[in-house]
């Protein structure tokens, strides 16, 4: 695939670089389309992206709908067509002024205003359509092969809340049209899947107009939730956690000393008590501390792995809200290790053990990445590198295969993240371990060592689920709401035949649940097969357990398999002994 440079070079386009070449001239692309469809647009940003390429577009009054959406992805088949030749210039910065004044291109003006002094000021012309750009680009339009135009939402100019909202146009390319099929269709599972349609379905969870991104958890979702608080809690107790609970609300002078105010107040939710400011928990650590603070410690104690359940609260964009997965409160499953430095390699290889562990009941696969010390950041040169080279110590101990995600730690310490993929093979990061110098020095932590002087503990801090909110989110499309029984909201359903005897069903019913088993009756007077198939597809429930005369003679259960959809006879007992080891052994 030939390229062409900002310079005019032509050359074959490394394989690395493909991707993004084709998509940011799509975005060129889309954008003369819609030039051509609306002659008043005005544009603002149009990148590639991790997965495909967008075009942010001032229509004025214009509102888009799906039909217009198809008519620009037509009209892009057509420049396609045309095969006009890509082809870069340079000008100065005045001249380059003077051109976006001459094309009503007040956007791009104001960005040219936003580069440094010195800055190549470089354009890519196609026909009639001329796009500031840093290039390269594919040579001419017909090089673009596989593309469609997907959505429309809206977005902030330069992502700032108080300029003008923009019209955000989607799309996606590839190299072939059989990428784009596979894409097409993993999007159309993923849809499939979408944990907002399906908690709706399960009544897991809702959202309201009252509390724009404050989820409310429902019965079934609480019973979901509760099952993985009470996994985690299992866990921790097996590996020597303790548990805690700290506030919500805390005074702003406790996170000036965090050093999250410095670095975070814009997210952090404030309010005033008794004239003096406070501030609603963005992270649970701060408390964290001021608990192993509360104390005198011995070398002895440690390492001390102290968990929390903590609900915290971010200020998010309302724009950037998305169902479980962006909110502006959750539960972080935390955990706070305070330890002497002798032992960071061995208590992070066993935090990296147990989430692990976690992962792996999921049946989730995952890769790592070590983030490095960011440009805002608190700390020596000395700590850092020391923080930096006790996580590659412990990675190199497990033999985890990693990648350096450079400048992307906390602003306190560097960090190990998880990256979780899913049943479709899209990724999530979830679990983290950030190795903390700073937050023990800025609260002057302390323990006495084995000779009576006073030292500095080192901290961890970690999660496994991340936010408990959001790993309900990804469990859910990745099991398609047909959760293990373990975790099942509905774990049993107990349905009657037309004709039969309710009073059975009630029994069983009655058994099921003096044994703990999470489960419904559904005596309507409808046709079985009905109940079946709303228990399966809408419920989602692992069995059904079907009461019919037969039953009621025989002393037996039939039970239906919602995964493979077959049904068996057993004694209720047997039943109940079956589901519960399934539930026990967290299957």
């Amino acid at each position: 695939m030939k390229i062409i440079y900002r310079d005019g070079t032509v050359a074959e386009c490394p394989v690395e670089l493909e991707q993004e070449v084709i998509r940011h001239s799509a975005a060129h692309i889309m954008a003369q389309a819609i030039s051509r469809l609306y002659p008043h647009a005005d544009f603002g940003y149009g990148p590639a992206t991790e997965k495909g390429f967008y075009y942010d577009v001032d229509l004025g009054n214009t509102k888009l709908t799906d039909e217009d959406l198809v008519a620009i992805e037509n009209e892009m088949r057509k420049i396609v067509k045309e095969n006009l030749p890509i082809k870069p210039f340079i000008l100065s910065r005045e001249e380059a002024v003077k051109l976006m004044q001459e094309r009503g291109a007040k956007y791009k003006e104001e960005h040219i205003g936003d580069l440094p002094e010195d800055a190549v000021i470089s354009f890519y012309q196609q026909g009639d359509y001329i796009d500031m750009c840093t290039g390269p680009h594919l040579c001419y339009t017909k090089a673009l092969k596989a593309f469609k135009v997907t959505q429309q939402s809206g977005a902030y100019w330069k992502n700032d809340k108080d300029n003008k909202m923009l019209t955000r146009i989607n799309g996606i390319a590839f190299r072939t049209q059989q990428e784009l099929d596979e894409y097409v269709t993993l999007m159309e599972e993923a849809e499939r899947r979408d944990h907002r349609k399906i908690g709706k379905e399960m009544g897991l969870f809702m959202m309201c107009d009252e509390g724009p991104g404050f989820p409310f958890f429902l019965p079934k979702g609480m019973d979901l939730r509760n099952a993985l608080i009470d996994y985690w809690r299992d866990i921790h107790k097996q590996n020597d956690y303790v548990e805690v609970s700290t506030p919500i609300i805390l005074n702003r002078t406790l996170w000036e000393t965090s050093g999250h105010w410095g670095h975070y107040k814009d997210n952090m939710y404030q309010t005033v008590i008794d004239d003096e400011d406070f501030c609603v928990k963005p992270m649970n650590c701060p408390g964290g501390v001021l608990v192993y603070r509360s104390k005198p410690h011995s070398y002895r104690e440690l390492p001390m792995r102290v968990g929390e359940l903590g609900l915290v609260h971010r200020h998010e964009l309302r724009g950037a809200l998305h169902g479980l997965f962006r909110v502006r409160c959750f539960t972080q499953d935390d955990a706070h290790i305070f330890m002497r430095r002798d032992q960071i390699t061995d208590e992070i290889v066993g935090v990296v053990n147990l989430i692990n562990e976690v992962y792996t009941k999921f049946g989730f696969e995952y890769f790592v990445e070590l983030s490095t010390r960011p440009e805002s950041s608190m700390g020596s040169d000395e700590d850092w590198e020391a923080a930096t080279d006790g996580l590659r110590a412990a990675l190199d101990k497990l033999g985890l295969p990693y990648t350096v995600n450079e400048g992307d730690g906390a602003f306190y310490g560097p960090k190990i993240d998880f990256h979780l993929r899913d049943s479709i093979g899209r990724t999530w990061q979830c679990g983290t371990i950030q190795l903390d110098f700073q937050l023990p020095h800025n609260f002057e932590l302390e323990y006495v060592d084995e000779e009576g002087n006073k030292k500095q503990p080192i901290m961890i801090h970690r999660v496994c689920y991340g936010s408990i909110e959001r790993f309900i989110g990804i469990l859910t499309e990745h099991f398609a709401g047909k959760f293990p029984v373990w975790l099942a909201p509905l774990q049993a359903k107990v349905m009657t035949l037309p004709g039969t005897d309710h009073s059975h069903a009630e029994k069983v019913y009655q058994v099921l649940k003096d044994n703990r088993i999470r489960v419904e009756l559904d005596a309507r007077n409808e046709k079985i097969g009905y109940k079946v198939r709303e228990a399966r597809q809408v419920d989602r429930v692992p069995y059904m357990v079907i009461i019919g005369k037969k039953e009621i003679e025989e002393g037996t259960v039939s039970i239906r398999d919602r995964d493979t959809d077959q049904t068996v006879t057993m004694t209720l007992d047997e039943f109940v002994a079956m589901i519960n080891k399934q539930i026990a052994d967290r299957a």
